[in-house]
């Protein structure tokens, strides 16, 4: 059975895992011959602060300060409930509980305290305020769901957040995401708060929690894309005791050991730790591609008086994998394969990333908190690869009878060029250092008949990028449907990475800085105006040295191009939010984002940023007591002053006008529209059953543009997905002996619309100056055209099984061996995975 709770606990300014004011509560658990009982569930009701007893019986639980009711429960006993006190600072002993047999044959008792979806607060949003209150949509993904999908990478994760997909996997080293249009870089991707390099995947295994703010956030971060930021939240310290170690196994050789361990340092009740970490080694259903890393992820809280708290959090990510830029396509067609390796021996891809941050927390008074955040974050990546597969020949042998694109294979491709490609080598190296800082203060103040919820902040960042390129080179020809034949080799070919020469080292300091203001304004209990402005300025200064060749004479390094952009600009927020229930809340809201331009304007000045009017309403409900949470949101997102090649005439020195071949010379003319409507749905726990279900439809489309198609679909965006999970605890209906009771199955469904890859069809090419009366015969012989990436559907199963300490979880994945692709234009042709099998066993100590 579950023990039902009541969601509505004293208000806190913070979220629930902020360890600001926390406090203690001890004590003891015996049966009724006075032994002691292992293992006895203790939780906070309404909460999700829980702890279990070791093996004499006693507790710690850690928790913020406050009154709550303290639920005992285990298996076989009845379960007991009484008033506790919380006191900041200090720990609070309870009387002891004795236990008393039920005479009910009774299931296992779990006592769910989560909060639902709209009564969590998103971190991310920096407004101490539950989703519910907020003008604008956000989504939370919980450690317990990523655990019970056993998510590897955050594309696993996807399926739980209606509108959240995979734009591209370039190289096969990354993935990259978007949402309602647009690409989330790593502008737009969060560690704890702060920005991380989304060059490498992020390790999911030390993950507390996933969020997702839908839409401009501009006003917190400044220069983000207008789709919305992603917030990865890791596992933090407890003061209890514990952890866990596991292993999982899986299709293509995954062999994946896991460990987490936290707890007090010594008998400490200022200090607790926590210590969390993997290492990864696997193959591929790619030839010849394989991977390992290697993750660590340290963190430590000081309490350092009953009212501020330290956090200090570090983590180190090595990660090698074979660069694969996929099956490859020839005119636009992809060659259709799941296992096609063409990239060359030898090829790899090298990333270490390790990142820090310091979180100082206080708590001025009961109104009143200051939040200091200061991050520190090393980038280091090498790159040794082959070109990309977007030149492969589609024509035949001198002589032959002229043909035309050939979409198929012909029966005599061995007497022609068709799939012949000449290889290259190149290489990259890139270094980054990125610092932040920021200080947000947040509280409550009245004014007459309104009520405040306040947030003013700074926040300063910089990045330091070096850039180093080597020439590319020759490397030898082949055809990419029969490796055995023998082509004649380029001239000037070389035979390894190490025989390339440094080319360009680019040097980047970009600085930037904001001060922001927001107010949530509580006019009565029924409506709410949010209100706010942010200030951003960015410098964006670059060097490029170029190297001489090796054979000239001067060999020294130059300095080539020399940058330098100074770009500010203000992203206001208006939002109204009107709760005819205490359940429900129906908002609309304006929020300006924007986006710096490179390039010039006619006159030879530099172009001012880009911006964006986001427009979105909607309604969130919280239904059945809290156990189900439905939202659905419809948003415009336009951009109306798009930079776009001038393709108008310009007047050079000598006063001759010619028309504009020079595509660094722009106008703000262009205009993008994205509009859509996205749904979300999450359950609590009900009889067993939980389900996360959403749907989400987005038309992205040039709206105004002098080379594009007017309504032209832009890349990368599914018009539609659709995701649905479903999970049942076996332990809520059978009892205590039943083998069934530690068992859970669960379902996962995703769907993801047709999408587009390829390049946009032109209707005037600005390199000719011509027009494109027909794109596929265009004067420069170079059609541009568009791929329709298929839609597919992800069907996943899963079964778990716990028993004391030890719990396995089986899946299995793409049941159904849904075949598409992820594709970067027409040269990153990524096929998803087939179908596949994972198992995770794990004992908790």
């Amino acid at each position: 059975m579950s023990v039902a709770t009541n969601p509505t606990v004293a208000s806190a300014l913070v979220g629930a895992d902020d360890p600001v004011r926390r406090g203690w509560l001890t004590g003891k658990v015996s049966d009724a011959a006075g032994k002691p009982v292992e293992g006895v569930t203790v939780a906070l009701k309404g909460t999700s602060f829980g702890t279990s007893t070791t093996a004499d019986g006693s507790f710690r639980l850690s928790a913020q300060a406050g009154a709550y009711q303290l639920v005992v429960s285990s298996i076989g006993y009845i379960t007991q409930e009484v008033p506790v006190a919380v006191t900041g600072g200090e720990s609070t002993p309870v009387p002891a509980f004795t236990l008393a047999v039920s005479n009910q044959n009774l299931s296992e008792v779990t006592v769910t305290g989560a909060k639902s979806l709209n009564q969590r607060a998103v971190t991310v949003g920096k407004l101490p305020v539950a989703t519910l209150d907020l003008p604008q949509s956000a989504v939370t993904v919980e450690r317990e769901v990523l655990e019970q999908q056993q998510v590897l990478r955050l594309s696993d994760a996807l399926v739980n957040v209606s509108g959240l997909y995979v734009t591209s996997t370039t190289g096969g080293t990354q993935e990259e995401l978007g949402s309602r249009g647009f690409a989330y870089g790593s502008n737009n991707t969060f560690k704890n708060g702060v920005r991380f390099n989304n060059g490498v995947m992020p390790e999911a295994s030390s993950l507390e929690r996933m969020e997702v703010l839908k839409g401009s956030a501009a006003i917190l971060y400044g220069n983000v894309a207008a789709g919305g930021v992603l917030n990865l939240v890791t596992k933090k310290p407890q003061f209890e005791k514990g952890g866990s170690v596991g292993l999982r196994v899986g299709s293509f050789g995954l062999w994946k050991p896991i460990f987490d361990v936290y707890g007090g340092v010594g008998k400490s009740e200022k200090v607790a730790f926590r210590l969390n970490g993997t290492y990864e080694n696997a193959n591929s259903f790619r030839d010849q591609v394989e991977s390992n890393r290697v993750y660590v992820n340290p963190s430590v809280l000081f309490e350092l008086t009953p009212k501020t708290t330290l956090i200090l959090e570090g983590d180190y990510l090595r990660d090698n994998r074979t660069p694969d830029f996929g099956v490859g396509a020839i005119d636009y067609n992809v060659l259709e394969s799941r296992t096609r390796f063409l990239n060359v021996p030898g090829a790899k891809n090298a990333t270490t990333q390790t990142s820090s941050t310091a979180t100082l927390t206080s708590r001025l008074n009961d109104k009143w908190q200051i939040r200091a955040v200061g991050g520190f974050q090393r980038y280091d990546n090498e790159q040794r690869t082959g070109n990309r597969p977007s030149t492969i020949r589609n024509g035949v042998i001198p002589g032959s009878p002229a043909t035309a694109t050939r979409p198929a294979i012909p029966e005599r491709y061995k007497e022609s060029l068709y799939g012949n490609w000449a290889r290259t080598l190149s290489r990259t190296e890139t270094s980054e250092n990125y610092y932040l800082a920021q200080l947000d203060l947040t509280g409550k103040v009245r004014t007459g008949f309104l009520e405040h919820t306040v947030l003013v902040g700074a926040d300063a960042d910089q990045y330091n990028t070096q850039a180093l390129t080597f020439t590319a080179q020759p490397y030898d020809s082949i055809n990419v449907f029969d490796r055995s034949r023998v082509l004649a080799q380029p001239t000037n070919s070389v035979s390894s990475f190490d025989a390339l020469y440094r080319n360009t080292r680019t040097f980047t300091n970009t600085r930037r800085a904001g001060f922001y203001v927001q107010d949530l304004m509580s006019i009565s209990e029924k409506v709410k105006l949010l209100a706010g402005v942010r200030w951003s300025y960015q410098e964006t200064p670059s060097d490029v040295y170029t190297y001489a060749a090796p054979t000239a004479a001067d060999q020294s390094l130059k300095v080539t191009q020399q940058n330098r952009r100074f770009d500010n600009a203000f992203s206001p927020r208006l939002g109204l939010v009107y709760q005819p229930i205490k359940t429900t809340s129906l908002f609309a809201s304006y929020a300006n984002s924007f986006q710096p331009n490179t390039g010039q304007d006619v006159t030879g000045v530099a172009l001012p940023p880009s911006t964006f009017d986001q427009y979105e309403v909607g309604i969130k409900n919280d239904l059945f007591h809290g156990l189900l949470s439905a939202n659905v949101t419809a948003y415009q997102i336009v951009n109306s002053n798009l930079a776009q090649t001038y393709l108008g005439p310009i007047t050079d020195a000598n006063g001759k006008t010619t028309d504009n071949l020079n595509t660094n010379i722009k106008e703000l003319a262009g205009e993008v529209t994205s509009k859509g409507v996205e749904v979300d749905v999450q359950s609590k726990p009900m009889m067993g059953w939980t389900f996360i279900t959403g749907y989400s439809y987005n038309h992205t489309a040039y709206t105004k543009s002098n080379i594009y198609e007017n309504n032209s679909r832009l890349r990368y965006n599914p018009a539609h997905t659709a995701n649905f999970s479903l999970y049942y605890n076996f332990g809520s209906s059978f009892g205590d002996n039943s083998f069934l009771r530690g068992l859970t199955a669960g379902v996962t469904s995703y769907y993801v619309g047709d999408k587009l890859a390829g390049r946009n069809t032109r209707l005037y090419d600005p390199a000719t100056g011509k027009p494109f009366v027909d794109a596929s015969k265009n004067p420069s012989g170079d059609a541009f055209r568009l791929i329709s990436i298929p839609d597919y559907v992800l069907f996943d199963a899963s079964l778990g099984y716990t028993y004391d300490r030890f719990s396995v979880r089986v899946k299995l994945a793409n049941i159904l061996d849904e075949l598409s692709y992820n594709m970067h234009d027409d040269n990153s042709v990524n096929p998803i995975a087939p179908r596949n099998f994972s198992a995770t066993a794990s004992y908790r100590f």
